[in-house]
This record gives C-alpha cells, sequence and structure tokens, in this order.
C-alpha cells in the first residue's frame, strides 16, 4: 500500500488538534467527529489542516480527511463518487474501508441519510445502493445515477491537499472527468417515485439550507 506522507500534516497541527487526531482511532468515531462539524455553505474546498482548525466540512472535504483518517488506522486511502443526474443535485464522497471482508464507509453529508456505513456490505455495488432511496434533491427527486471506480488519494500527495485548500480544488476539478459506473436504466429513472413527505423531512433533519444544491 502506498503510504500517504503525514509529517506535513502533523507539523501544522496544535497539541490541541493531535490529540484530536489521535482520538479518532476508529471508523466510527471518525465519522461522529464529521457528524459533529457544520457543514457549510458556499463552494471553498478545505484542507484537512483546516477541516480540523475550522471544524468545517463538506462531503469533498469531509470525505477526504474521512480517508487521510482511516489511512492513518492502517485502511488504504481510497474513496467513489457517487454521481447524481446531471444537473439536479450534488455528487457525493465515500471514503471507504474493509473489515472481516465486508465494505463500509465513512462520509460527511448535510443529509441525514448519506453519512456513515457500517462494514457489511458484500461489494461496493451493494454499498452504493444502500444510499440509493435517501439521495434525494429539494423536489424529492432520487438522483443516485452512478458512481466512479475506487479512488486511491496517494496518487495525489503531490498537491499537498493535506496541507492546502488548492491542492483539494485539484482534486474536485479531476473528479469532475471520472466517468460514472451506472446504476438504472433509462426505464428505472422513467418509473422512479419520488420522496413522500415524511421521508423528505427525515433525510433533511438538521440541514444546513446555506450548503444545499443551487444548480
Amino acid at each position: 500500500m502506498k503510504k500517504i506522507p503525514l509529517e506535513p500534516f502533523f507539523q501544522q497541527l496544535t497539541p490541541d488538534e493531535c490529540k484530536v487526531v489521535e482520538s479518532l482511532d476508529t471508523p466510527v468515531k471518525i465519522a461522529r467527529f464529521l457528524d459533529g462539524v457544520q457543514y457549510p455553505g458556499g463552494e471553498r474546498n478545505r484542507s484537512m489542516v483546516n477541516v480540523l482548525r475550522e471544524l468545517q466540512a463538506h462531503c469533498l472535504d469531509g470525505g477526504l480527511f474521512a480517508a487521510l483518517m482511516l489511512h492513518r488506522l492502517g485502511h488504504p486511502a481510497v474513496m467513489i463518487d457517487l454521481l447524481p443526474e446531471p444537473g439536479m443535485d450534488d455528487d457525493h464522497i465515500l471514503a471507504l474501508f474493509r473489515q472481516n471482508g465486508r465494505w463500509g464507509c465513512v462520509a460527511k453529508s448535510n443529509f441525514t441519510g448519506l453519512r456513515y456505513r457500517d462494514p457489511v456490505y458484500a461489494n461496493l455495488r451493494e454499498l452504493v445502493m444502500s444510499y440509493f432511496e435517501v439521495y434525494f434533491n429539494m423536489q424529492g427527486v432520487k438522483t443516485l445515477r452512478g458512481y466512479t471506480r475506487p479512488i486511491h488519494l496517494a496518487r495525489f500527495s503531490h498537491l499537498n491537499w493535506l496541507t492546502e485548500d488548492t491542492g483539494v480544488d485539484a482534486i474536485e476539478k479531476y473528479l469532475k472527468g471520472l466517468p460514472a459506473i451506472p446504476l438504472l436504466t433509462t426505464r428505472m429513472i422513467q418509473d422512479l417515485t419520488n420522496m413522500d413527505e415524511r421521508s423528505l423531512q427525515a433525510g433533511m433533519f438538521g440541514v444546513n439550507l446555506n450548503g444545499l444544491y443551487k444548480g
């Protein structure tokens, strides 16, 4: 497994910030930490240092932070990008890990249902499809349509994404050029039902309206 150099990251942290990182010693603890940081509005991407320092993250920088923390625990730093119907919703990053031969993930989201998954999924498609019913936009349309192949983050070490916001910007640009593995046929999409009002409200519990998809 190719390693991500962690020294530049730790060199920029305060002793208290280092203690926070050291406390994130399981996937669940990483997930709960991300659940507790603010989901911001705006388009700014944050480096991993700034996620920790500002206690703010959206799905991309939160997903990268999760992948970095999982890597520190011995997992490969790998993520996939969930892809919506174009022009209808945001994409969504999952930081992957395997335990006892099964897939789980850590994710940061503005929506209730798009966060952590226990490692119980036999393959990546199973894991991705666990998000289908809760991946929707403000109109209640279920928008998940595909996902990328796994992305190994060690290949981006030269971008300094651990310490520089611009490195995360470059990763975002790379993601936009990746092909999708489709999940649905055209007929399936035509037959989809919208979210009912109760499920819509449950999925948006605690949402930051400023962080919603703007189109």
